[in-house]
């Protein structure tokens, strides 16, 4: 064993646990078979029981290797494919079959052991697109957030192959103008209702979908053909299921010593971030995804439970979880070049996305919760109140500049009651819509990148069931299929277009027109780039405004490059004439107008070329 690798893990700093633990083939004494590794300090004895030896303790008896609980055992003749568990007898007496914490592949549920797996894939052919993979700060991010169990169906089996939709999920991304796909939790849980979010393998793909393989093909493919992959990664809490890591040697050895503490709000166990050798776990478990399957960003669960103890501010701060964050953050970082580490925080705790050299938790983007929710509750209101709100919708850019955050619409917005996105807005089927394509040209013009959980593009109705495919009958229906186009039009328009995400996070990308016309409930910006002007005008109320006079930036000719009411999207019709010139009338406190015809509950976008400075110096004599 390396040495210097088990000091690492000791002290909390071990980011390759997963070559130490688990089961890893081996040829020892001249012999083939399988190396099982342990950690479980407090056992009285630990016995490697498989499909090798008959599910019997013959041979399987495992040595402590040092004082601290490593437990090893080399047994011939086991290969891959073999399923095992570890029959510990803890240190209560009590004797019990455990998966093991650091197994790269299950058995679909109900059942619980683990299987020997062999992670060196010779399908790898993604080089290219990981040499030159960034954070993308300045580059568009546009994430389609995925359940990979209920995307699409098929009726013949119960869960579709990763190789099986790696094509059709491609050519949707392609379609659909996304950057990245996000998968929900893909490592190993026991219940289908928890989405992956109540994981107990955390090294383990879940063989729903298939084997190890079959995932690094579905990752290659989409690599090959442009798309970056993120995945959820759950460092909060585990669950409590007999056969998984609760008090796994008999002890709270994964979890707090004290039930308050190890107590979670969802029935589970939150892991002891105090502890060094769950610290080494879980930025083994993070960067395993790095490594291994060649991931491009970690999307990271329940953050603010790692902030405060239960996720409640009023119970103050989790120093000893803190520090974990950082040190994984940090190290994370410092492995693996161009990976995005992002934040699903609901707190309001400061710097998060800031380095952890200048104290911060080392995240590079933020879930932008507050924008999500006030967006939301504004465009619940009949019209008529939403004057009195208007601050719900201007005031995410008060504090935009405080974290790098992302716009999300997330599977967590269309379940349990909470409705769809469409159905949560006011009005009737034609006026949902009509506020709907306004809503998402909102989200893409506002700063930040983006995330869609997936169904949000085709205006579902129906609350997303892990149980069932995505309502795709809806693109029969013309305004559903209108829409569709239109989401596809806005993805396309903001990767084109630097001024929507060049300098998201940077000050002089975007400007206020008039954040303040509440009596019309219209919001007009303007987003920068060097060599354009994109000026964005959203009216969320039923009256047309036509001739409606705002004030711009930049003098020249406007056109209009996108009106969510045009025919074509199912709308009104009332658009722009082809130029709109600017005229020296003072408005909005700027000295150059332009007269708009703005439609009722629809957005108009309208670009001008900037006149470039004439710095040539003047000849002498």
């Amino acid at each position: 064993m390396n040495k210097k690798a088990i000091e690492q893990y000791y002290q909390g700093y071990c980011l390759n646990a997963y070559e130490i633990f688990g089961a890893h083939l081996a040829n020892e004494k001249g012999k083939a078979g399988v190396r099982f590794t342990t950690y479980a300090p407090h056992a009285q004895k630990i016995q490697v029981i498989g499909s090798f030896n008959d599910w019997s303790c013959e041979g399987g008896e495992m040595k402590r290797t040092d004082e601290k609980g490593i437990y090893s055992v080399f047994i011939p003749g086991a290969k891959v494919g073999d399923m095992y568990k570890y029959r510990v007898t803890q240190s209560t007496g009590r004797v019990v079959d455990k998966m093991d914490p650091y197994a790269f592949h299950s058995e679909l549920r109900p059942n619980t052991a683990s299987i020997v797996a062999d992670l060196d894939f010779s399908l790898w052919s993604d080089e290219k697109w990981l040499s030159k993979r960034t954070k993308n700060l300045d580059q568009p991010l546009n994430i389609y957030e995925v359940h990979l169990g209920s995307w699409k169906k098929d009726k013949d089996v119960e869960w579709i192959n990763y190789r099986d939709i790696a094509d059709d999920l491609i050519a949707y991304l392609k379609e659909m103008h996304f950057t990245h796909v996000e998968f929900m939790p893909l490592c190993e849980y026991p219940f289908d209702g928890s989405w992956g979010y109540q994981c107990s393998g955390y090294f383990s793909v879940t063989s729903r979908y298939g084997d190890c393989e079959d995932l690094a093909y579905l990752i290659n493919a989409l690599h090959k053909a442009g798309f970056g992959v993120i995945m959820d990664f759950v460092p909060v809490h585990f669950v409590r299921d007999d056969f998984s890591l609760s008090y796994f040697d008999g002890t709270p050895l994964y979890e707090y010593e004290r039930a308050h503490d190890a107590d979670s709000q969802w029935g589970t166990a939150n892991f002891n971030l105090w502890r060094e050798e769950v610290r080494s776990f879980l930025m083994s478990a993070a960067a395993f995804w790095f490594d291994k399957y060649h991931v491009d960003g970690l999307r990271m669960d329940a953050i603010s439970n790692i902030i405060h103890w239960h996720g409640n501010k009023d119970l103050g701060v989790n120093e000893g979880a803190l520090d974990f964050i950082r040190r994984m953050n940090f190290h994370l970082n410092k492995r693996f070049a161009g990976v995005m580490l992002i934040a699903e925080d609901s707190s309001d705790f400061p710097n998060v996305t800031r380095s952890t050299l200048d104290h911060g938790l080392g995240f590079d983007y933020k879930w932008d919760l507050g924008w999500m929710n006030d967006t939301l509750k504004y465009l619940e209101m009949d019209p008529v109140y939403r004057k009195w709100h208007h601050h719900q919708v201007t005031f995410s850019m008060a504090y935009f500049y405080s974290e790098r955050f992302i716009n999300e619409f997330s599977h967590d917005e269309v379940v349990h009651g909470k409705k769809t996105i469409i159905d949560k807005l006011w009005g009737s089927y034609e006026q949902k819509f009509s506020q709907l394509r306004t809503l998402y040209m909102y989200m893409f013009t506002h700063p930040g990148k983006k995330l869609n959980f997936m169904g949000n593009e085709l205006a579902h109705f129906r609350e997303w069931d892990e149980t069932k495919e995505n309502d795709w009958f809806l693109l029969t229906y013309p305004l559903h299929d209108a829409f569709h186009k239109y989401f596809a039009s806005l993805g396309q328009l903001y990767k084109k277009e630097k001024a929507l995400y060049e300098n998201d996070y940077h000050y002089e990308s975007f400007r206020w027109i008039d954040a303040d016309n509440e009596d019309e409930n219209l919001f007009s910006y303007v987003r920068r780039s060097e060599t354009k002007d994109i000026v964005v005008i959203l009216n969320f109320s039923p009256n047309a405004y036509e001739k409606h006079r705002f004030g711009v930036l930049s003098s020249g000719t406007y056109h209009e490059i996108l009106n969510s009411e045009k025919d074509e999207w199912g709308g009104c019709n009332l658009t722009n004439p082809e130029k709109i010139k600017t005229e020296k009338i003072a408005c909005n406190n700027l000295d150059q107008s332009i007269c708009v015809n703005v439609p009722p509950f629809g957005g108009v976008m309208l670009e001008v070329r900037k006149r470039k400075k004439n710095t040539q110096k003047a000849k002498k004599g």
